[in-house]
């Protein structure tokens, strides 16, 4: 039963501590205590049981015994077994038999029939086998839905990294440092530079670039000024902001995306539904069997309590305990390693998509690439080596924010250079920076800047650079060209390893952009894509993925944008890069968490390896009753052989420490 029609059945049908409880925390704690409380009484019974006494070759017996193993069983089969008997009775109102059902009908024949031994029926009480599979089937649920919690605790982490505190001004504009939980909407708020926004707002004073990697996987900084949106959580680089509070505690959009990531999580496996439709099966041969076993013992003037005790014997041991643990137990370990790489699945189905895969589209901007600026081409004019030119145009930019700044420095720090110390700098509003490196006055400046000064460049390199996408800085010391250093955004080396990896494996990769053709042409080459559609609309991306896909490819589309969600909607598989923005996340079928495109490649293997898993363990879980129900039923009887319910408890055990094992075995 998948997690959404348990919360559907609880919700519906519980009438005590169930009731009010909305909320999955709830759910997932009701069924630990209800576990727990369970397992603890189940050993007693064990421990009671005249049949597993035999078995163990012990006399624990005593006086009225097996009233108190009545007490025990009554409390485990009401309370323990309460969310299957409540599960199988809707079933059975919708007229659409599956795993509760078949529980339901295992542990209410095991109990009414012990009971009914217990009060003076001839044969034996089967409460142990009772305990035992309402323990292991509370244990099964309580597995999947604690492993369909895991998943989202990267995105709830995201909320603790908000800062506690923020800087409220007053009527008066008098800072006051108030708790972030006091801060109501149309409040007004300082952000100083380097600290998080405390939460989503409008820009009304000031002017910034913000990081906001984190929360939408852009690891550009992004310029805004007043009247723009910022989002809580993203940091203030530069300058000094005044927001205006627009959403708050759940309205904000941290709140929003653990709470879609939740909700989308319990959607329903294809494997699950596999789980149901074997439950509905197995559901049906347990009736037949049952009374074919009850006939034919019969007919063969057996008493009827031996045909009562084969029958009951045929139909509890048709529910396998391993069948409740098959796919939970897979979809625990799975989206364990999931989370540990980086991948968080909302939506099983498209995740079991992924080993059908035939090609896989990828967005060019924050995707095959980081989102910074890295330097590419050096061009030196005159003595000056390249290694000299970026030194000198790092020196002055180690002083400013810019994402341009940020890009040279780091690229001069990657090539070992020293930074120089710089003195008197200063902003040319719009045009550059400059400042004094070992008194010598140095430039870095804009083509615009280039232009107005009437200095000669070469045009045809400056022109053929610009072409490709990439930005142009000039470095002047004073007032003398002394290079151009060409900047453009840095190709991921995964992305490199990834298209590598798919190619390998039959799987065609295809690069997706709005960028002009000669910027997607340089990236493509750069990671190994042939198959490239540049300067494609937003709206236009959707249509070329059903183009694709009209050739009857099942295709995937990973992107981290707004721009990119009709596309991640369209494909059979959508996947958002570095959480993507709000509107990504909810079209994705899985985010890669780390922003990493070869978690793509990872994707695709762990899908291949936990729909493997999964069918091993039905056919483990359900494939032992070819051999456990004709033998309980007695078809070797003629020959002195009858297996008795201990017999079958251990073959039942046997297949679900089987099964148990296989999901454990499961690797990355």
């Amino acid at each position: 039963m998948s997690s959404d029609e348990m919360h559907h059945d609880h919700e519906k049908h519980s009438k005590h501590d169930h009731q009010g409880h909305g909320g999955h925390d709830n759910m997932v704690e009701d069924f630990k205590k209800r576990f727990f409380v369970s397992l603890i009484l189940m050993l007693p019974i064990l421990a009671l049981s005249p049949m597993i006494q035999m078995f163990l070759g012990v006399d624990w017996r005593f006086d009225n015994d097996l009233y108190v193993l009545f007490v025990l069983s009554t409390v485990v089969f009401f309370y323990g077994g309460w969310p299957f008997l409540t599960g199988g009775i809707r079933e059975l109102k919708e007229k659409n038999p599956g795993m509760m059902m078949l529980i339901a009908l295992a542990i209410t024949i095991a109990y009414g029939y012990s009971t009914m031994v217990v009060f003076g029926w001839n044969g034996n009480q089967l409460y142990w086998e009772l305990a035992t599979l309402v323990v292991i089937m509370l244990l099964g649920h309580w597995i999947e839905m604690r492993s369909i919690m895991g998943a989202s605790n990267a995105l709830e982490e995201l909320i603790q990294l908000m800062p506690s505190e923020a800087h409220k001004l007053d009527e008066n504009n008098e800072v006051q440092d108030v708790p972030l939980a006091e801060i109501q909407n149309q409040d007004r708020l300082l952000v100083k530079p380097g600290e998080k926004i405390p939460v989503d707002g409008l820009i009304i004073e000031g002017k910034s670039t913000i990081d906001e990697s984190m929360l939408t996987g852009e690891s550009l900084p992004i310029d805004k000024d007043e009247g723009d949106q910022v989002i809580g959580g993203s940091v203030n680089k530069e300058g000094s902001l005044v927001v205006e509070v627009e959403k708050t505690g759940d309205a904000s959009y941290l709140s929003q995306v653990v709470k879609m990531v939740k909700e989308a999580q319990e959607s329903k496996s294809r494997t699950q539904d596999l789980t149901n439709r074997a439950a509905k099966w197995l559901f049906y041969v347990a009736i037949v069997a049952g009374l074919v076993t009850f006939t034919v013992w019969m007919l063969l003037g057996y008493s009827v309590d031996t045909a009562v005790e084969r029958m009951v014997t045929v139909m509890v041991i048709t529910c396998p305990h391993a069948l409740g643990l098959a796919a939970p137990l897979v979809v625990a370990v799975s989206t364990s390693i999931a989370a540990k790489n980086g991948l968080l699945i909302r939506n099983r189905v498209g995740f079991e998509y992924a080993r059908n895969l035939n090609a896989i589209v990828f967005d060019k901007t924050g995707t095959l690439t980081k989102g910074e600026f890295g330097v590419t081409n050096i061009v030196p004019s005159g003595e000056y080596t390249k290694d000299e030119v970026l030194q000198f145009a790092a020196a002055i930019e180690q002083n400013s924010e810019h994402p341009i700044a940020t890009g040279v420095v780091n690229s001069a720090k990657e090539r070992g250079l020293k930074l120089k110390q710089v003195t008197n700098f200063e902003s040319i509003a719009g045009k550059g920076i400059q400042g004094q490196v070992e008194s010598v006055k140095i430039n870095v400046v804009s083509p615009g800047y280039v232009n107005d000064q009437n200095l000669s460049y070469d045009t045809d390199h400056f022109n053929e650079l610009s072409e490709e996408g990439k930005t142009v800085v000039f470095v002047l010391m004073e007032d003398q060209l002394i290079g151009m250093v060409a900047l453009a955004d840095i190709v991921r080396e995964t992305a490199k390893e990834a298209i590598a990896v798919l190619k390998e494996q039959g799987i065609h990769p295809i690069m997706l952009t709005g960028d002009n053709k000669k910027v997607a042409d340089w990236v493509a080459k750069q990671v190994g894509i042939d198959e490239v559609y540049a300067e494609v609309l937003p709206d236009d991306k959707a249509n070329q993925i059903k183009k694709i896909k009209d050739k009857g490819w099942k295709v995937a589309m990973t992107g981290d944008g707004v721009n990119d969600a009709p596309a991640l909607a369209t494909a059979n598989l959508g996947i958002a890069i570095g959480a993507g923005t709000d509107v990504a996340m909810e079209t994705a079928d899985v985010i890669l968490v780390k922003s990493n495109p070869h978690d793509v490649v990872t994707l695709i293997d762990l899908s291949k390896k936990t729909y493997r898993k999964m069918i091993q363990n039905l056919w483990w879980a359900s494939g032992y009753n070819i051999f456990a129900i004709p033998l309980a039923a007695g078809v070797l009887a003629p020959w002195g052989i009858i297996v008795s319910p201990a017999i079958g408890a251990v073959l039942m055990s046997l297949s679900t420490i089987i099964v148990a094992i296989n999901a454990k075995l499961l690797k990355a």
